[in-house]
């Protein structure tokens, strides 16, 4: 221990005469005390303050403590009364050992001054140790052979105790064979010998098992035990034995290779290699229980080493053989029959032989197909075979002796639905669970020309312009058929009648291979407007099969026609029209009239009139009608104007190419009293045909009136029973006549937007009725009304001149010889207040309100002529609406020949 010492000369021998008083009193004296060992925690063992002579109040000031040799923890000092007491366990034999004395030296060390105290305190033995054997288990060998009172030494047990704690007795189990022997000696030790009282069997008793039991003298009483497992050496004297002489095994077929048969146990009750056995199969061995076993020397096993197949062989006998170890090796042996079970592990063979193939469509049922014959190599019931086809086939399996099939046909085969046929036989045995095998024959179907060539639709509408070039490819018809190769192999021919007076042939022409139809020559919509014949496809079949298909070709107008010029009346050239005029006339006289027509139909033959201007700019007194050639004074004549008026009319189509005529008028201006006789000849001369003419247009009124009229009432009554009937299954359906009704449609191209399609019983649905609207005035408000009705009435105040005739268009003349006839489509009728169409009109341009109008209508179909009349006042030139209703029957006009859908 190193001390630091700071003081001075006094300090230093202070403590050097503190030294030398703590010397004197260590040796003054020694305190004993005595403790049980594996005394608890707090035992009492001394008041050691009160015993060295310390008062209880000086041991913390002197700083009073305990200090041991060893561990100082054992003991420890309560302070507050000075009693010494156990603080950890106390293990005597820990501490000593053996040693017959046991105990702890302890230093008690107080200060001011120093004093040392030595107290001994002795731990006293207690019987807490039993007696231990060296192992829990002894083994000892000894040979049956041994004789009685052969003596074999044992290890006795020892107790870590001292005196009578460590004083042992021993004692075994009570038995026959063996006994105890025990024997003190000098040393205070004793020899343990055990003592073999009677001879020892292996085969009755291999092995002893005694307890030896040691016990000490302690209070109370402790023991210690080893276990004495005594083994008998055998003698080779007893042969190996089987349980039963001949073994009988059942195994399945075809098991895994190594699958266990059977395991064989012979008996040796001889121990060691004595009775260690070695199995084998016994000699000679077959070669067939070579490659079929194995068996296992050691645990007598016998397993699969190949396969085992029932259909090869069904039964095994196996000769085995068991040896010991032992110095002169006896034997024994035992028979093993193993019998092989079938199981179902051969699927069905199927053969198919004299296939009869391919089968005509035609054939008869019950025609054999195929001869089908099914083995199993199973026996049993796994060997019974049944035979089915897949469903659904034109065929079954018709059994003709033990597993021999023939199949037949069993219905009607039909090539076109099903060409060919995989048929499937399968074949299924009894067994469990079942092994079936299947075979698929191809039967396919030859075809027999039974099936016309069948064309998509029964007719085809064709289109084509005018004027096509010759051998132009305007359509293709397509047949199919639904047979096979040359069955199928479709030729195209016209079917040959008259068009007019020339051959069909002269007009078109068919590919006989692609179907192709050429036009051979121009056609021309003005000689032939629809062309209506017949192809004819036949297949390649013996006999041929074949069928018809109608085109309708339809021949579209083209602008090929200029208008022509027609002669007017007597003295008059085509051309050229001459004419006296009296200069008392007013403006707005019809003076001439400029007649033309146009071969072409629709837009191409719709007319217009220009007057083409004066040389020099100068203004002409005369103006033409544009859409009806009409030639009226613009203002009064006067002695200024020329005698002599040279006018130039272009007269022009409204084609996409126009094409234009020139018509020159002379107009000669007289005197007003030398007019009627100068013009008296012309007069007479065109009297008669004006008057003609009259005639027509007030027939023609009459009769337009009454149809009109007779309209109104049907469609009034269509109406009440549309209404009341229940709706019908559609428009184009067939039955009753669909109504048109058009209320408000608007312009001309929001009613072109609008055509309805018009459908018959028969043939595809035609577009060539239109709806029109009605020319009918907008209503008007309250005081825009009222303003031109009072201006109307002042202008219906006023006398009026009288038409002279309705002047027709050309176009209207050229059609006068084609009958009119009311579409059985619809009529069309606008409610009140409908919208005028301000069309150009081709037979009205005279100012005057009361004259009627017969106009074509801008757009119409290039396959007919659409007219409209109209009744009542109006002004072709005339914008915004008109002070009068006007009545607007819209029909169309067919030429002779073509004929209408027929009514359903």
């Amino acid at each position: 221990m190193l001390f630091s010492w700071r003081g001075g000369p006094g300090a230093r021998r202070l403590l050097l005469s503190l030294l030398l008083f703590s010397a004197w009193e260590t040796g003054s004296g020694q305190v004993t005390y005595s403790v049980p060992e594996e005394a608890k925690h707090g035992t009492f063992v001394g008041r050691i303050a009160q015993d060295l002579g310390l008062e209880l109040a000086e041991l913390v000031p002197r700083l009073f403590r305990v200090a041991s040799k060893g561990r100082g923890d054992l003991l420890e000092v309560n302070l507050q009364n000075g009693i010494l007491f156990v603080n950890s366990r106390i293990d005597r034999e820990e501490l000593c050992e053996r040693s017959l004395e046991c105990s702890i030296h302890l230093e008690v060390i107080v200060e001011r001054p120093l004093q040392v105290f030595h107290v001994e305190v002795e731990v006293k033995d207690i019987n807490d140790n039993p007696p231990v054997f060296p192992e829990s288990e002894k083994r000892i060998i000894i040979a049956e052979t041994r004789p009685p009172e052969t003596r074999f030494p044992l290890d006795g047990a020892s107790d870590a105790d001292i005196g009578v704690n460590s004083a042992l007795t021993y004692r075994i189990d009570p038995n026959d064979y063996f006994a105890l022997d025990t024997q003190n000696n000098r040393e205070q030790t004793s020899s343990l010998t055990l003592v073999l009282r009677k001879s020892l069997d292996r085969e009755e008793i291999q092995e002893h098992s005694l307890l030896l039991t040691a016990n000490d003298g302690g209070k109370p009483q402790l023991t210690g035990t080893v276990q004495l497992l005594i083994t008998i050496l055998d003698v080779n004297d007893n042969a190996p034995e089987f349980d039963q002489s001949i073994y009988k095994v059942r195994v399945i077929e075809n098991p895994f290779n190594g699958t266990l048969v059977i395991k064989l146990n012979a008996t040796d009750p001889d121990d060691g290699i004595n009775g260690d056995i070695i199995y084998s199969f016994r000699r000679p061995v077959s070669p067939v229980v070579l490659n079929a076993f194995i068996i296992n020397p050691n645990s007598g096993e016998i397993r699969t080493k190949g396969k085992l197949d029932f259909e090869q062989k069904k039964l095994y006998e196996i000769s085995v053989e068991a040896i010991d170890k032992g110095n002169i090796p006896m034997a024994g042996h035992c028979t093993v029959l193993v019998k092989v079970l079938d199981i179902n592990d051969n699927a069905p063979e199927i053969a198919i032989t004299s296939l009869s193939l391919p089968v005509r469509e035609d054939a008869q049922v019950g025609t054999v197909i195929a001869l089908v014959s099914v083995s199993d190599r199973d026996s049993g019931a796994n060997g019974q075979v049944t035979c089915s086809l897949t469903p659904h086939v034109p065929f079954k399996l018709v059994s003709t002796f033990k597993n021999y099939y023939s199949l037949v046909l069993d219905s009607a085969l039909d090539r076109e639905s099903v060409s060919a046929y995989t048929v499937v036989v399968t074949a299924r045995d009894g067994g469990s669970p079942s092994l079936s095998a299947t075979a698929s024959v191809s039967v396919e179907v030859a075809d027999v020309n039974d099936n016309a060539p069948a064309f998509a639709q029964p007719e085809y509408t064709v289109f084509v312009k005018e004027n096509n070039a010759p051998g132009c490819h305007i359509f293709t018809v397509s047949a199919r058929d639904a047979d096979a190769q040359e069955n199928a192999l479709v030729s195209y021919s016209l079917v040959e009648r008259r068009v007019g007076e020339r051959a069909l042939s002269s007009y078109v022409s068919v590919h006989a291979e692609s179907g192709k139809v050429y036009a051979l020559q121009p056609l021309d919509h003005e000689e032939l407007e629809l062309l209506q014949f017949q192809v004819s496809a036949r297949d390649a079949g013996v006999p041929p099969l074949g069928s018809n298909v109608t085109l309708q070709v339809f021949v579209l107008d083209e602008n090929d026609n200029a208008p022509a010029l027609l002669p007017p009346g007597a003295g008059g050239v085509g051309g050229s029209v001459s004419q006296l005029v009296s200069r008392s006339v007013g403006a707005g006289h019809v003076v001439a009239k400029v007649r033309a027509v146009d071969a072409d139909s629709g837009y191409n033959a719709w007319l217009s009139y220009e007057l083409q201007p004066l040389a020099g700019g100068a203004r002409s007194p005369f103006r033409v009608g544009l859409y009806t050639g009409e030639i009226s004074t613009t203002r009064a004549l006067d002695e200024a104007d020329a005698p002599r008026q040279r006018l130039l009319v272009q007269v022009k189509d409204h084609g996409e190419r126009a094409l234009v005529s020139t018509a020159t008028v002379l107009l000669s201006l007289v005197d007003s009293g030398l007019a009627p006789k100068i013009s008296s000849p012309m007069s007479s001369g065109a009297t008669g045909p004006e008057v003609a003419l009259v005639d027509v247009n007030v027939y023609l009124i009459i009769a337009i009136c009454a149809v009109s009229s007779l309209l109104v009432l049907t469609l009034l009554l269509y109406t009440a029973l549309r209404c009341s009937a229940p709706p019908t299954q559609g428009v184009c359906g067939p039955g009753k006549p669909t109504l048109l009704c058009s209320s408000a449609v608007g312009s001309w191209p929001y009613s072109q937007q609008k055509q309805q399609r018009v459908c018959s019983g028969e043939g595809p649905p035609k577009t060539d009725l239109m709806a029109f609207s009605p020319s009918l005035p907008p209503c008007l408000s309250s005081a825009e009304g009222t303003g031109e009705r009072e201006a109307n009435s002042e202008l219906l105040k006023q006398p009026r001149q009288p038409n002279p005739d309705w002047r027709y268009s050309a176009s209207l003349r050229a059609g006068m010889h084609s009958s009119v006839h009311l579409e059985e489509a619809g009529v069309l009728r606008a409610g009140p207040g409908g919208p005028d169409q301000q069309w150009p009109t081709v037979s009205s341009a005279t100012p005057e309100p009361e004259a009627g109008e017969v106009s074509p209508p801008v757009g119409a179909g290039v396959n007919s002529n659409s007219w409209t009349f109209k009744y009542g006042p109006g002004n072709p030139k005339q914008s915004g609406p008109e002070p009068k209703k006007q009545t607007q029957v819209s029909f169309l006009l067919r030429r002779k020949g073509e004929a209408s859908q027929p009514r359903q």
